[in-house]
């Protein structure tokens, strides 16, 4: 979806820089609370959702931690925390309240066009893994978000879930799986674009692609950015009182630019992907699920190995990776000059620590870039056992940039999360990070709101209500809530309850 506004406005209430579903997801929340606001988007690309937020650059797994394995991770003592898993699982169902009532109000004409059910699975083989399968299985069983979770160790039940993964598997080899039916694969490309669509067809609202943000500046009342289009090759200035960064990785050098001191320290490692696609239809159509496996010694979280069904553009596709990579570009459209770019005075010896201590990470790195085509397909093979290289093609998915931020203790510390960092008056704000990304784009923009409008909550209250029934609430701690809500999301979304 390109610009079709010609409107040169140079002074909005809000500019939102980046045409992905962060920017997207903010400006529909806003225009519901202050539909007088004005609101300028500026994207760089031709079309909006083309980086992170495009259906091929991400996995599409509607994370809520019914099969990721790094969400409960396993103490000396053999317990399985559960914690973070609860709270990304209350993260979804808080997107998934969202997108009900943009649905019920027509804003989305339906939840299919974006939204598929799909099992999340999480399987994993050997007496060690085994045993962590059952003990997590027990765990986050007994809670009401994960109600409905089912566990097998017989292979022939597995089979019944999963043929594709158990024809060609040796006799004899000890396997675990859980299923969830509540599990969804979510295309944020198509619910990008909706968005955009809706907004960029609402009053005072204007959509430009094409249109690079090269600087940002403070001024008396808010912010000057520096637009560049470039189509016409021609630069002016907007003024906006309030700027959201949520250009993925080019995040992080706009954030700069502002100069505000909460920025200090922060620097950026960026990680690519790649995964592996089918090109056997007959393949695709042997497996309906979502299976997760455990991520290798060194390995980010963002690389636990999964066999994903897609469904994009209507299309059912199937998916295995990621294997990771190595670019100094912060954008897959970006520029190879981004990493050093962005190195300060400020957040060099943050990143130096952090390449000091993450040996183990480097390791795995350089042995994923180095990894052949036998590699890649061998890594497959622990999911698929008669795959074959012929079936699968290798593509390149969005790239990924974790936070660095500076610690008193070490130095620097990598972050594999997200993170708002916004300005002490609240007029700008920037998303930086990667895991869970897209699935928690609703509460992160309500993590916006509270840092950057906290004046404005109290009137807002009500109307955020109606949006997110279970703001300001924990649905883990309500049960009643918890039931009330899932149920009503699953019957608006067209979801399994």
């Amino acid at each position: 979806m390109s610009s079709t506004s010609n409107d040169t406005a140079s002074t909005v209430d809000v500019a939102l820089i980046g045409g992905g579903v962060m920017s997207a997801t903010l400006g529909t929340l806003l225009r519901q609370l202050q539909p007088g606001w004005s609101i300028g988007i500026f994207e760089r690309l031709d079309n909006v959702a083309e980086e992170s937020s495009n259906a091929w650059n991400n996995a599409g797994t509607g994370h809520s931690a019914l099969c990721e394995l790094n969400y409960t991770p396993q103490a000396a003592d053999g317990r399985v925390d559960i914690s973070k898993a609860v709270v990304v699982n209350e993260q979804f169902q808080i997107s998934r309240q969202f997108w009900s009532y943009l649905v019920e109000k027509g804003v989305l004409a339906s939840a299919r066009d974006f939204l598929t059910p799909v099992p999340h699975m999480s399987f994993v083989w050997g007496e060690d893994n085994v045993s962590f399968l059952r003990k997590r299985y027990e765990a986050l069983s007994a809670h009401p978000l994960f109600s409905g979770m089912e566990y097998t160790e017989d292979q022939g039940q597995i089979n019944q879930w999963v043929p594709l993964i158990m024809q060609g598997r040796p006799e004899g080899q000890k396997l675990a799986i859980t299923r969830s039916l509540r599990g969804t694969d979510v295309n944020f490309g198509v619910l990008t674009r909706l968005l955009f669509t809706y907004l960029a067809n609402t009053p005072a609202c204007t959509l430009h692609t094409k249109h690079d943000v090269t600087d940002i500046k403070k001024v008396d009342d808010g912010w000057q950015l520096t637009v560049r289009d470039l189509r016409q090759n021609e630069v002016r200035t907007v003024n906006a009182r309030f700027v959201f960064i949520g250009a993925g990785g080019a995040a992080l050098s706009l954030l700069q630019k502002t100069g505000i001191p909460e920025a200090a320290g922060v620097g950026g490692f960026p990680v690519s992907g790649q995964f592996l696609r089918c090109t056997n239809k007959d393949i695709v159509a042997r497996h309906l699920a979502k299976v997760y496996g455990k991520a290798s010694v060194g390995a980010p979280p963002m690389s636990v190995p999964h066999l994903d069904t897609r469904v994009i553009d209507g299309k059912p596709a199937l998916l295995f990776g990621p294997y990771a990579g190595f670019s100094t570009r912060f954008l897959k459209h970006g520029s190879l000059m981004d990493l050093p770019r962005s190195v300060r005075k400020s957040n060099l010896g943050a990143m130096l620590a952090v390449a000091r201590d993450n040996w183990p990470l480097t390791k795995y790195l350089v042995q994923q870039v180095l990894q052949s085509e036998k590699d890649r397909i061998k890594a497959l093979q622990d999911f698929i056992p008669d795959a074959e290289s012929k079936d699968w093609e290798l593509v390149v998915a969005g790239q990924r940039v974790q936070i660095i931020k500076a610690d008193p203790d070490k130095g620097g510390v990598l972050q594999f999360g997200t993170e708002v960092i916004s300005s002490a008056d609240g007029s700008v704000a920037a998303l930086l990070g990667a895991s869970p990304g897209a699935s928690t784009a609703a509460p992160i923009m309500l993590t916006v709101l509270r840092k950057c409008f906290g004046d404005m909550l109290p009137e807002w209250e009500s109307k955020l209500r109606e949006i997110v029934p279970s703001y300001g609430q924990r649905l883990s701690s309500n049960l009643e809530l918890c039931e009330k809500v899932t149920d009503r999301t699953a019957s608006v979304l067209g979801l399994p309850a």
